[in-house]
């Protein structure tokens, strides 16, 4: 994936991550590793590694929140977001 596209992708899931935050019953504290890295869509000059890591940071934060349990199709995607999101770190 070219950069310019996974910053389309970053800020797609940021519109989605506002979404959330706006609903009754979405835990506030579920969003905070990603809002900790300081890394936003507009930030076109950090790296691709570090926009590729807060994507998967906010892809595992979504999918937990739409998750009933782990065992559910968005828990099972959440997990393996968290594995991505732990080996894009890695790389950083």
């Amino acid at each position: 994936m070219h950069k310019d596209e996974l910053l389309e992708l970053h800020d797609q899931l940021v519109t989605i991550m506002e979404y959330f935050k706006r609903q009754e019953g979405v835990d506030e504290n579920l969003f905070a590793p990603y809002d900790q890295l300081d890394v936003e869509p507009s930030h076109v000059h950090k790296s691709k590694s570090e926009h590729k890591h807060a994507v998967f940071v906010l892809g595992n934060a979504l999918a937990s929140a739409m998750s009933e349990d782990e065992f559910s199709s968005a828990g099972r995607l959440g997990k393996r977001m968290k594995e991505l999101a732990d080996d894009a770190e890695r790389r950083i």
